[in-house]
């Protein structure tokens, strides 16, 4: 036996009924009635046949119903992308939002557990879609891949990254003084290379020298060598560094105290640069012994890796100045990258 619908007294049933509409004039339906037909069909799983049945009405009169309940906002169907499809959706809003080539996301950072930082899955999480970038960059062997110092680039190197067979890797800055790992660049190079399956070149200097060894530097070999596979590089990876004066964790050679380090909202390849991607100086920064800015804006395929609010100012700025054209980051600094970049 059909079930019985509880109904709006004042609202017919259907067909033959006083203050029902004919056939075809679904427009006139009363919401009651799209309402006891729309929840028996979607709610309660009840076919058109058997809804049709418990209205006294026919199955043609019931789709109408269901199709006027649509239109009146009575029931509304949302079409739900796939995750990776919304991901892709995203990426491409901030990549035109900022005004790079590509954007690539990562899966979410988890929350780090008991004792382990976000640096501690930062290189895990952000590895497979560092990966694709330098898949996508067209690598052959021969060609020069340069890679940044800072924690970002030292995690993604202990993680598998995309084979690039024949590639050299040579560092952007010295660093062979620095005391922490992830300002060591020669040994990120090596991690680098080891990942990928490349060959490895080394610059034994440190980033910034005395005036007289940094002349001593710039004319010896094996420097020269590195220098200039700099502006020959066909791609660089680099991370991206916070406003150097609110960081807790900057290179030694850095010196904070300078008053010009004030403008610097971040920096790349140990070059820093303002809210407007203008380069920004400090004493002694005319001996630096790392990649000119210049000279990364014209290198083919340049992969910034960065994530976290902090660092939102020097990825907007950074991508403002062309230091990087594509950009590897997490879902929730992709989203505040939206704001960002439409406040600035």
């Amino acid at each position: 036996m059909p079930r019985s619908v509880p109904q709006n007294p004042a609202t017919a049933t259907v067909d033959g009924h006083p203050g029902t509409p004919s056939e075809g004039e679904t427009s006139h339906f009363p919401s009651a009635l799209l309402y006891t037909a729309a929840r028996l069909y979607y709610e309660d799983d009840v076919t058109q046949a058997e809804v049709a049945d418990q209205l006294g009405t026919s199955r043609a009169t019931v789709s109408r119903l269901l199709a006027e309940a649509k239109r009146q906002g009575i029931v509304r169907i949302e079409v739900v992308p796939p995750a990776e499809a919304r991901s892709g959706d995203l990426a491409d809003q901030v990549a035109r939002a900022t005004g790079l080539e590509r954007v690539y996301l990562s899966a979410p950072l988890p929350t780090p557990g008991p004792g382990r930082g976000v640096v501690d899955v930062m290189g895990r999480t952000l590895a497979p879609a560092t990966g694709r970038a330098l898949a996508e960059a067209g690598l052959l062997p021969g060609d020069v891949l340069l890679v940044s110092s800072g924690r970002t680039v030292y995690e993604l190197a202990q993680h598998d990254l995309t084979p690039l067979p024949g590639v050299v890797i040579a560092p952007t800055v010295g660093g062979n003084d620095q005391p922490e790992e992830w300002y060591q660049t020669n040994e990120i190079t090596r991690l680098v290379a080891n990942r990928v399956g490349g060959r490895a070149n080394y610059l034994f200097a440190p980033a910034l020298p005395g005036p007289e060894l940094y002349q001593s530097l710039l004319n010896d070999p094996s420097i020269q060598r590195v220098l200039h596979q700099w502006p020959a590089a066909r791609c660089a990876l680099m991370g991206i560094g916070a406003p150097p004066l609110t960081r807790s964790d900057i290179p030694r050679f850095v010196p904070t105290g300078s008053t010009s380090l004030r403008a610097a909202v971040g920096d790349v390849c140990s070059r820093f640069y303002d809210g407007a991607g203008v380069e920004v100086d400090f004493e002694g920064s005319d001996r630096l012994i790392a990649l000119e800015l210049d000279t990364l804006q014209h290198i083919p395929v340049t992969i910034a890796v960065a994530v976290g609010p902090e660092k939102l100012a020097s990825i907007v700025a950074g991508a403002r100045g062309g230091y990087f054209n594509r950009l590897v980051t997490d879902p929730a600094t992709a989203e505040a990258l939206l704001g960002a970049a439409s406040g600035s």
